[in-house]
């Protein structure tokens, strides 16, 4: 293994750990970051696109270590046996739902979204477009929303449909730029949730979403793949798991004082500096 491979992917595994809960795309970063540090695996066109997907396992993990008592919805009752926690099972139902859009598009369209989106280096000029039109699109709502008291303001008071109109608007991620969790961030907030759990229910909802995308990776490619290459994916989710688990803490913090506009700014710039070097390069 190089070790200047390994350097490169342990930086995209910060990037990983820390965009892929920011409204600001994981996907788009990745491949930004892969733009200009270039990884010699990736020359694998095949593994880089098995890498992109796959890496985020380590981010959902540590979603799952940390949200453990509010999502495993098994216990042990006082007496001994199994306990079967209500909440758990209505919330997993809810998630359930949100991810039929997605789940049906990415099982039947896979091919088409990485033909328009993903080859013919259309990847830098639409990246730029969406992190530009999203971040307009915070602001907006932003905006918006000072004027209005939110509905929705736990994942218990969520009901079945609004859970699957959520699921429509994860959807628009799979254009990449658009980020997963800013298309539900931004869609639950219009469809009236509340900050907080609106990144909760992200959260939760990237679970079997990003579990399903790598299981499809993976089918399609197999094992392929070289040890040294799996050697440096594992690296590149082992370093996202550990950047995750502080990330979600801060940006939990943050949302509770303050909105998303920052992330709509920075969106915005990025996408402008992003866009200027596609015309000029």
């Amino acid at each position: 293994m190089e070790i200047l491979d390994l350097l490169k992917v342990i930086f995209l595994g910060i990037v990983e750990g820390i965009t892929e809960w920011l409204p600001i795309s994981s996907t788009g970063h990745m491949l930004l970051v892969d733009e200009f540090l270039k990884v010699n695996a990736f020359s694998d066109e095949s593994f880089k696109d098995l890498f992109i997907v796959v890496i985020q396992l380590g981010a959902i993990l540590a979603v799952v270590l940390m949200f453990w008592n509010r999502i495993w919805p098994f216990g042990k009752k006082e007496g001994g046996g199994i306990e079967v926690k209500t909440p758990q099972i209505i919330l997993w139902l809810k998630i359930a739902v949100a991810c039929i859009p997605v789940g049906i598009i990415g099982l039947f369209f896979e091919d088409k979204v990485d033909e328009y989106f993903y080859s013919n280096g259309r990847e830098i000029p639409t990246i730029a477009t969406t992190l530009i039109l999203y971040g307009i699109f915070f602001i907006l709502l932003e905006i918006w929303n000072k004027r209005r008291t939110p509905k929705v303001n736990a994942l218990s008071e969520m009901t079945f449909f609004l859970a699957f109109l959520i699921g429509c608007f994860q959807c628009l991620a799979l254009i990449p730029g658009t980020s997963r969790s800013g298309a539900t961030i931004l869609g639950a907030m219009i469809l009236g949730a509340s900050r907080t759990m609106a990144a909760e229910f992200t959260f939760f909802l990237a679970i079997p979403t990003m579990a399903g995308a790598s299981l499809l990776k993976i089918l399609k490619y197999g094992f392929q793949f070289s040890g040294q290459q799996y050697a440096l994916l594992l690296a590149g989710m082992l370093v996202a798991f550990l950047v995750s688990f502080l990330c979600i803490k801060l940006l939990m913090q943050y949302i509770s004082k303050h909105d998303f506009k920052v992330f709509g700014w920075y969106r915005i710039m990025l996408g402008a500096i992003v866009m200027i070097y596609f015309i000029t390069r």
